[in-house]
């Protein structure tokens, strides 16, 4: 399971640590933040202890309209063993009562110097990324007239050399062999190559080759997101292999279902080109141009016709 702690939040965003320094690598487990304004009032019936916290102005202000008692009290319940870390923006300065409760419970104290809604975003959608559910997938990751299209199949099946024709006609790598697949914000896969393969291309009998080197900055992308997967599969006589494209398989990747074409590969055929149509093609889908709906429409209305002259 991916894991952040408190830590990564201080190297990450450079952040000050007021307290709590000995328990920097406590686990955050969720991208959920919590900022505490109703429990400054008093109300902890459902007080989100598992959540980063974030204290703005608004709640510091609050804070400074409480009796020493209601400091002390409401400070003590918010620092608690499940709470991750507690992170102030705005440079602004921690209330001594937060200070003595975090030391006690070990929660660490940070401070940032950026405003408190910018860090809110900046802070989720860090923890939404390395946090979210992650897989790999045996395959090629290529970027094609700006669709993430994951090439699949047996090994040997030719994925690598249709991402080489596909980066000399143009098209960006993005990962070869090994793709790593994060869900991020809902249904959304991101793929991205392993750090030791980044920018490498294996093609047997020739080698290891650097595609970034070979052909330049412009051939390759650092992550992408998978919009559509093609399997590629040697050519089976006795199977029956869709013709006109109307219906439309999927593949289902860690929570999320992305379109899947299935192409057979036999000598003669080339499959860069047919990716390559493929791609644009789903593009053409996605803005309501679906060929294969018109053409069947199509014969429906001559095959109506007809049945209607023979009557």
């Amino acid at each position: 399971m991916p894991k952040v702690t408190a830590n990564d939040l201080v190297e990450h965003f450079n952040l000050e640590v007021l307290a709590g320094e000995d328990e920097v690598h406590r686990a955050i487990t969720t991208s959920d933040i919590s900022r505490p304004g109703i429990e400054m009032a008093g109300f902890f019936t459902y007080y989100p202890a598992k959540r980063l916290q974030l204290f703005g102005r608004t709640e510091l202000s609050f804070f400074q309209q409480l009796t020493n008692d209601e400091k002390q009290e409401r400070m003590e319940k918010l620092c608690t063993y499940d709470t991750p870390g507690i992170i102030i923006s705005r440079g602004l300065s921690a209330p001594k009562e937060l200070i003595e409760s975090a030391e006690k419970t070990g929660v660490p104290i940070m401070r940032s110097d950026v405003t408190t809604t910018r860090l809110s975003s900046q802070l989720t959608n860090y923890l939404e990324a390395k946090l979210a559910k992650a897989t790999a997938v045996h395959g090629v990751l290529v970027d094609i007239y700006g669709i993430g299209v994951l090439l699949t199949g047996a090994s040997g099946v030719g994925k690598s050399e249709t991402a080489l024709d596909l980066v000399r006609r143009g098209h960006r790598l993005v990962a070869d062999d090994s793709v790593e697949i994060r869900q991020q914000h809902g249904n959304t896969l991101v793929g991205r190559p392993p750090e030791l393969i980044q920018h490498l291309l294996e093609i047997r009998g020739l080698g290891i080759i650097d595609v970034m080197t070979l052909f330049g900055a412009g051939a390759v992308r650092p992550f992408k997101r998978i919009a559509l997967t093609i399997h590629l599969e040697l050519w089976d006589e006795n199977k029956a292999y869709d013709r006109l494209g109307i219906e439309e398989a999927t593949m289902k990747i860690i929570d999320t279902e992305i379109p899947k074409y299935t192409i057979p590969v036999r000598p003669g055929r080339n499959l860069a080109v047919i990716v390559e149509v493929a791609a644009m093609n789903f593009r053409l889908k996605r803005m309501g141009i679906n060929t294969a709906q018109q053409f069947s429409d199509k014969l429906t209305d001559v095959i109506e016709e007809g049945d209607r002259e023979e009557f």
